[in-house]
């Protein structure tokens, strides 16, 4: 059973979060039958990620890897056709496209292909401009006056 969010009413009482709204309901709407390659995704510090993807079977120039603003999309295309007759075939070598929906200032920092097992590095790069800076509390002091102006409007003739 499938449940079905309705996001307006926080549309309506929120500023600046329609970027995270549209992304939980985009995510409502994800098929979850799609289920390959299996992936984990883990933390690996304050501000690291680790993506890590069964990917066997594939080889580095099959496999692509590509960040797009906030979008990360892994992809895996097998070079050739296996001409082999298979009894049972477990290992399956089909195409593949996986998007992964990244967070402001979040960056691909290495990638690597052991094992059958593809791992991307991730980091949250807050700008120094974006960080919480401490502001000094001054006493004593009163602020300087500033005079004030006074608009007058121009009167017209009737």
């Amino acid at each position: 059973m499938r449940t079905t969010f309705d996001f307006s009413p926080l549309f309506r009482s929120s500023v600046g979060f329609d970027r995270m709204l549209n992304a939980l309901d985009a995510a409502s709407r994800i098929e979850t039958n799609i289920n390959w390659p299996p992936y984990d995704i883990a933390k690996a510090g304050e501000d690291d990620y680790r993506i890590t993807m069964a990917v066997a079977g594939f080889s580095q120039d099959e496999l692509d890897i590509a960040q797009e603003q906030n979008m990360l999309v892994v992809s895996g295309q097998k070079a050739g056709e296996d001409d082999s007759q298979y009894l049972h075939r477990g290992i399956t070598g089909r195409t593949f496209k996986r998007r992964f929906e990244l967070a402001d200032h979040v960056k691909v920092v290495g990638a690597s292909l052991v094992n059958g097992l593809l791992t991307v590095d991730l980091k949250r790069e807050i700008p120094e401009a974006m960080k919480p800076r401490r502001i000094e509390i001054t006493t004593g002091l009163a602020l300087p006056e500033t005079e004030t102006k006074r608009i007058e409007a121009e009167q017209q003739a009737a």
